[in-house]
């Protein structure tokens, strides 16, 4: 997947920040249709995963969240069902999802990271730059900081295999 552009990232961004409520709980309902897997783990798993540390962080990772939804579909258009893409897809991202909370728990930074690449480092480091902004406001833990940057970055690499398994299922058919 090629990197978004400065000017993608901020019309996805802008999109997020545009909808309202009706308009987002829209979206939000049509990923969990899809994805309804992919939607526990990122809004379930990994916020309960946060908040043993900090709740508000659990929060701020909800929020960041939306947002990556919002710029992949604004940039890369509706992505393909849980069910389209099938079990083996979902239980190898599964596996590397594992790996990387295994690398960090134990202390690796997730620049050391299990997924085969390290795709969107535009968006990765602008979320990063959120929970930067926030935590300067409102102090959290060092475990919950380290937490969310790295489930923010696994959540960037799953949409951007979710892309790529897009473009692989269509070049199928």
């Amino acid at each position: 997947m090629r990197e978004f552009t400065d000017k993608e990232l901020y019309l996805g961004l802008e999109y997020a920040k545009s909808l309202d409520q009706n308009a987002g709980h829209t979206i939000l309902t049509r990923f969990q249709n899809e994805q309804p897997v992919l939607a526990q783990t990122l809004f379930g798993v990994f916020p309960s995963l946060i908040a043993e540390q900090d709740q508000n962080v659990a929060h701020l990772f909800m929020d960041l969240v939306f947002d990556v939804i919002c710029v992949f579909e604004k940039t890369s258009g509706t992505l393909p069902s849980q069910q389209t893409l099938g079990t083996a897809w979902l239980q190898e991202k599964a596996a590397l999802v594992d790996a990387e909370m295994t690398a960090m728990m134990s202390g690796k930074p997730h620049s050391e990271s299990v997924f085969e690449t390290d795709e969107q480092k535009g968006l990765v480091q602008f979320l990063h730059d959120c929970i930067d902004e926030y935590l300067a406001e409102h102090p959290a833990p060092s475990d919950a900081v380290r937490m969310i940057k790295t489930l923010i970055f696994v959540t960037v690499q799953l949409f951007c295999s979710l892309h790529d398994a897009a473009g692989a299922s269509k070049t199928l058919h």
